[in-house]
């Protein structure tokens, strides 16, 4: 029974730690595959996270707050849109811009928030959840927002290789100039995809804020948009990869806590730079596969699109 208990406590804290990355990650790479990349995602989470613990504490519903997380992360991404695809400003350099202005900013709006108690959402939803049996309450640990992106590799597979939209999607990431002229707007399809994966950012981070460590810190994100960055171009610009990805960076983020608890004597700053130490490594082994990262990658991935009358 101890037994069942470990493995059951390691499997739903994998899946949590793994939500961000799978929120987020999902929502970077609808916004790849339209052609457009965009570096601010670490932002947008942390704009997502203070806005939605902001808007749960100010009107006593998580809901609203992962409702307003999904607007902040949005909104934050139709700037860098309209910087990008409107203004003709460079991806890279106006992503990197918004990771910084979403840092400064979410610490400006958030300093009076710092510490402010509140319940999780699993706590919420089951009020008992501390009185209840161990393998019990290991299962309603997995919360709502967790079964989201349990789902969201599935739907995700389904709208791009299933779908009319998907394949339009995919159409204006591979040429946006073909897609221009047999009638796609080009610019339309790009602002909602960019729009999407703000949003999906923004519940990722809220899911942090409002879920996994249930308040509000600085820069409370740490890293994780990175790694979801790194992940799109770990799975190749594919769904089942970048699930597979989220997993397995999600079960070496707890890695650190399971490790403690068996008594294993490591340093737990060594630990804790596992899952950073993985991404790097991860990356320097798929970009040494130049020729297999060209063949997935959208071929307009980056290229600003020019339209013609």
């Amino acid at each position: 029974m101890h037994e069942l208990e470990f493995l059951l406590a390691i499997l739903v804290a994998t899946l949590r730690a793994a939500t961000p990355l799978m929120l987020s990650g999902f929502g970077e790479l609808i916004t790849e595959r339209s052609g457009v990349l965009n570096l601010g995602v670490e932002g947008m989470m942390l704009v997502g996270a203070v806005f939605g613990f902001i808007g749960a504490v100010s009107t006593g519903s998580l809901l609203a707050g992962f409702i307003l997380a999904m607007l902040a992360g949005a909104a934050l991404a139709l700037v860098f849109g309209v910087l990008t695809l409107s203004l003709m400003a460079n991806q890279v350099a106006t992503g990197l811009a918004l990771t910084i202005f979403g840092t400064g900013f979410s610490a400006l709006v958030g300093v009076s928030w710092v510490g402010t108690p509140i319940a999780g959402l699993a706590t919420a939803i089951w009020p008992h959840l501390s009185s209840a049996p161990p393998v019990l309450q290991q299962l309603m640990l997995l919360d709502p927002v967790v079964w989201v992106a349990v789902l969201v590799p599935f739907a995700a597979h389904r709208f791009i290789y299933r779908s009319r939209a998907g394949l339009v999607l995919r159409a204006v990431g591979e040429s946006h100039d073909v897609a221009h002229a047999l009638g796609y707007s080009v610019l339309r399809i790009r602002y909602l995809a960019v729009m999407f994966g703000g949003a999906m950012s923004g519940l990722a981070g809220a899911y942090l804020s409002l879920c996994y460590t249930p308040t509000w810190t600085e820069n409370m994100v740490a890293g994780r948009g990175w790694i979801a960055l790194a992940l799109v171009v770990f799975a190749t610009w594919k769904p089942a990869w970048l699930a597979l990805g989220a997993l397995l960076f999600g079960f070496v983020t707890i890695a650190q806590f399971q490790a403690e608890g068996l008594g294993i004597d490591i340093s737990p700053n060594l630990l804790a730079m596992l899952p950073y130490l993985a991404t790097v490594v991860v990356l320097v082994l798929i970009s040494r596969d130049a020729t297999r990262l060209k063949l997935n990658a959208p071929a307009a991935l980056g290229r600003p699109f020019h339209a013609t009358a």
